[in-house]
């Protein structure tokens, strides 16, 4: 009995000292990177992409090639700004108006009909007029010193830029051609640079528009935003509240493709949904929409990025070069809504070239790029090479290096010269303090002995006793 009783206290100490042990040297485990489930959409391929972080926020087969139909209109639009002005007067020729077929979109324009290129791009993305993008597109290759065919090479050298894959481009306004094909992917690399174009945000968001009477027509065309998720076209009853604009798309060879712009919470968001069906179109865009925004959030990185401390991470440039350099403000990263800007990795790159940016950090998180920013030199004068740093070898012990400049060294050697001088002019008064009192007083009394002596008599004068 005795033993058993000795036995089970044996067991109780141990568990008692293996809780204790526990209390006193905790474990903590970092939490795994997680990136919010999707929905599920009947769409066969979709992507949303934020702006201007370029975080790819949801991919459903995003990579798979598909015809684009007329949001091929969107590229045409965006390099129209770039390549010309507003005001620029396009001239419809034959061929801008005989290869639009009567059965697609467009506003019924006339061979030689004049309309500015601002009126050309209301058209191409209001009503999605195909010969407009026509005329819009031969009148930039023409102005770049070809044609209609230039245009079309522009096309697919901007998209090659943009870092699509899975594109090719053979007209300008998304009529069928077995050529003419692109995924969700690259449309929506497209889509957020367009977004980016201040005067592409405005044209998009637009929901009347009315052309004024041209050469050809004495009455005003009016136009409407044929997207209804921004208002309600047609009667929709699928308005979405923050959405901001967008591009639809149809033929039979494509299917319902359409491309939404959306904004809530400092978020701004590229979605692009292809080969899909009336209705779904509208109802997974919205979906996708929701699902965004409530599982994201942004952090602004100028806040974050040089609270190395707290990160346990070491971004470089800004913390050893911070009176030369500067980043965009509102530059920021997109992490899922659980999670802190510290779980994300930051990686620098160093930029070689005759631009301002000297380097770029990259975040990423859960095995995607999350945000960026460049680090911009501010202008002020430095060494040559001052941020060329040199890759430490890890074998050795880490040195560091402080750099004084010549002046400041000069500065110091006078500083302590003129200190010197003081102490010792201090030093000889204190020394011979009393021989100058002595000498101070042998002056006084030479004065004193050689003094001349008045005889001239003074009167004294009775004084008034009245105060004046």
């Amino acid at each position: 009995m005795t033993n058993r009783k000795h036995k089970k206290s044996k067991w109780l100490c141990a568990i008692l000292a293996t809780m204790i042990g526990l209390t006193m040297n905790p474990s903590f485990t970092k939490a795994e990177e997680y990136w919010p489930e999707g929905p599920k959409i009947d769409t066969p391929s979709a992507m949303v992409v934020e702006v201007n972080s370029g975080t790819i926020l949801y991919e459903k087969d995003s990579h798979e090639e598909n015809y684009p139909a007329s949001i091929t209109k969107i590229l045409t639009t965006l390099l129209a700004l770039e390549n010309s002005e507003l005001d620029e007067i396009v001239t419809f020729s034959a061929d801008a108006i005989k290869e639009t077929p009567r059965d697609s979109s467009h506003i019924a324009r006339d061979v030689g009909e004049e309309m500015t290129m601002e009126q050309c791009l209301y058209a191409v993305m209001l009503e999605s007029a195909n010969e407009c993008a026509y005329a819009v597109a031969e009148h930039v290759g023409t102005k770049l010193g070809g044609g209609y065919e230039t245009f079309i090479d522009l096309m697919n050298s901007r998209a090659k830029e943009l870092g699509c894959k899975n594109t090719h481009f053979n007209n300008s306004n998304g009529l069928p051609d077995e050529e003419h094909y692109t995924s969700a992917y690259d449309m929506a690399l497209i889509a957020a640079e367009a977004y980016r174009n201040e005067t592409f945000r405005i044209i998009t968001s637009t929901i009347k528009y009315q052309i004024p009477p041209t050469n050809k027509h004495d009455e005003i065309t009016y136009m409407a935003n044929h997207h209804k998720l921004l208002h309600r076209y047609k009667n929709s009853d699928v308005v979405y509240e923050y959405c901001t604009g967008g591009k639809t798309g149809y033929t039979k060879a494509a299917g319902y493709t359409l491309v939404s712009f959306a904004e809530k919470d400092g978020l701004a968001l590229a979605c692009v949904v292809m080969d899909t069906t009336s209705k779904a179109e509208w109802a997974d865009t919205t979906e996708l929409f929701e699902y965004c925004f409530e599982n994201f959030k942004t952090f602004t990185i100028s806040d974050y990025e040089t609270d190395t401390p707290n990160n346990e991470q070491d971004n470089g440039v800004m913390n050893h070069y911070g009176s030369y350099v500067s980043m965009d403000e509102n530059a920021y990263i997109v992490m899922p809504a659980a999670a802190e800007f510290k779980d994300a990795k930051a990686n620098r790159t160093d930029i070689k070239g005759s631009g301002n940016a000297i380097a770029q950090i990259e975040y990423t998180y859960a095995d995607r790029v999350v945000g960026k920013v460049d680090i911009i030199a501010s202008g002020s004068h430095v060494e040559e090479n001052y941020f060329d740093e040199p890759v430490p070898d890890e074998d050795e012990p880490q040195k560091t290096v402080v750099k004084i400049k010549p002046v400041y060294i000069i500065g110091i050697v006078v500083a302590i010269a003129v200190l010197i001088l003081l102490i010792i002019i201090v030093k000889k008064l204190y020394d011979n303090y009393y021989v100058i009192l002595h000498n101070m007083e042998v002056r006084k009394m030479r004065k004193e002995r050689f003094r001349p002596v008045s005889t001239k008599k003074r009167r004294w004068r009775k004084k008034d006793r009245m105060f004046r």
